[in-house]
C-alpha cells in the first residue's frame, strides 16, 4: 500500500490534486492511503481531511515528515516556494510531485534541475495537459495517418493580467506542443499591446526539430477560459477543445470527412477530462513499481527555458516586466 501526503491545501490543490487522489483511493482500495494533509492554515488542512479522506492534518511539513511514514508527497506550493519545498523533498529522497512552474526565475529552474540530477529522487512535474485524454487520442490518431506538418494552440483566459502569465501559465500550452511534436528548434514572438488591452497578448511561432511548424496564441484577458489544440497534416486535421466548462471536444477529419467526433458530458468530472486523474495514476504506478515517474524536471526544463526567454525578449522589446 502506498502512503501519500499532500503539502499545500489551496484551491488549485483541491481541484487538481486532492480530488483525483481521493478518487483513486476510492476506486482502488488497498492501493493508496492518504496519510496526511499539510498547510500553514491548519483549519484548511483539517477541511481536506474531512472532504478528501486524509488521515491527519498538519501545519508544519517538518513535523509531518517526522511523524508520518510516507512513500511520496504531492507538493502544491505558491510559486515563490515551489523550488524550496521541492528541494527539501528531493534531498530527503522522498518521491514527489512538483507543481509547475519550475521556479520564478531561470536560476531557480536550473537549481531545481541540478538537485534532481544530484539526488536521483523519483519525481514528476504536474503538467496535466500531457495526460489529457482527448489530446493524447488526437495525437495517436494523427500519428497513425501520417507525419504532422503544422500545430496550432490557443490559450484564452479571463482577467488574467498578471505579468508572469507567459512563464507561469502559458508554459502549459507550449509544453503540450512539445509533448506532441518534440523539441523546439527556435521561436519568434509577436506582442499585442495597446490602450484597449489591460495586459500583453502573444503570438508565438515555433519551429520543431522534427520539421513541424506551429503557432501559439496567448490571450489572457479575452473574456473566457478555453484552450484548443490543432494538428494538421496532408489530408487530415485533429482538433481538441478544452475549457473550464463543458466545452470539451475531440474532432478529427480525414480526406474531407469527419472521422472521429466526441464531446464530454457535463456530468463527467473535471479531473477525468483535464488529465489530473491520469497524472495521479502515473505517480502511483511509479511508486508501486519503483520505475521512474514521468514527466521529470529534465523533461519540462526546455519548456521553462523557452518561456523565460520569451518573457526576457518581450521585456526588452516593450519595457514591460514579464
Amino acid at each position: 500500500m502506498i502512503r501519500l501526503a499532500l503539502l499545500g491545501c489551496g484551491e488549485h490543490s483541491k481541484s487538481s490534486h486532492a480530488t483525483p487522489l481521493a478518487r483513486y483511493a476510492a476506486q482502488n482500495p488497498g492501493d493508496l492511503v492518504l496519510v496526511a494533509a499539510c498547510d500553514l492554515n491548519l483549519d484548511r488542512a483539517r477541511e481536506f481531511c474531512r472532504e478528501f479522506g486524509f488521515a491527519r492534518a498538519y501545519s508544519d511539513v517538518k513535523t509531518m515528515l517526522q511523524r508520518e511514514q510516507v512513500d511520496g508527497c504531492v507538493s502544491v506550493m505558491p510559486m515563490e516556494r515551489i523550488v524550496e519545498s521541492a528541494v527539501m523533498l528531493l534531498e530527503q529522497r522522498i518521491p514527489c510531485v512538483i507543481e509547475k512552474p519550475l521556479g520564478i526565475s531561470p536560476a531557480e529552474s536550473e537549481l531545481l534541475a541540478r538537485v534532481t540530477r544530484q539526488t536521483g529522487t523519483n519525481h514528476m512535474v504536474s503538467v496535466n495537459r500531457r495526460f489529457m485524454p482527448y489530446l493524447n487520442r488526437a495525437m495517436s490518431w494523427a500519428q497513425e495517418i501520417g507525419p504532422l506538418q503544422y500545430l496550432r494552440a490557443t490559450q484564452v483566459r479571463h482577467s488574467r493580467a498578471e505579468p508572469d502569465f507567459i512563464w507561469s501559465t502559458a508554459i502549459h500550452v507550449l509544453d503540450a506542443l512539445r509533448h506532441v511534436a518534440g523539441e523546439i528548434l527556435d521561436f519568434q514572438t509577436e506582442v499585442s499591446r495597446n490602450e484597449r488591452l489591460s495586459t500583453l497578448w502573444y503570438v508565438i511561432t515555433l519551429h520543431f526539430e522534427s520539421g513541424v511548424s506551429g503557432r501559439i496564441e496567448v490571450l489572457p484577458t479575452a473574456g473566457m477560459v478555453e484552450e484548443s489544440y490543432e494538428m494538421f497534416g496532408e489530408g487530415f486535421r485533429a482538433r481538441v477543445v478544452a475549457g473550464s466548462g463543458v466545452q470539451r471536444s475531440l474532432q478529427c477529419w480525414r480526406d474531407g470527412q469527419v472521422a472521429l467526433e466526441e464531446y464530454s458530458s457535463a456530468a463527467e468530472p473535471e479531473d477525468l477530462r483535464n488529465g489530473s486523474y491520469q497524472e495521479v495514476v502515473e505517480f502511483v504506478k511509479a511508486l508501486k513499481t519503483g520505475e521512474p515517474a514521468w514527466p521529470t524536471v529534465e523533461d519540462i526544463l526546455p519548456s521553462a527555458r523557452i518561456c523565460f526567454a520569451i518573457a526576457d525578449s518581450v521585456a526588452h522589446q516593450t519595457g514591460a516586466k514579464v
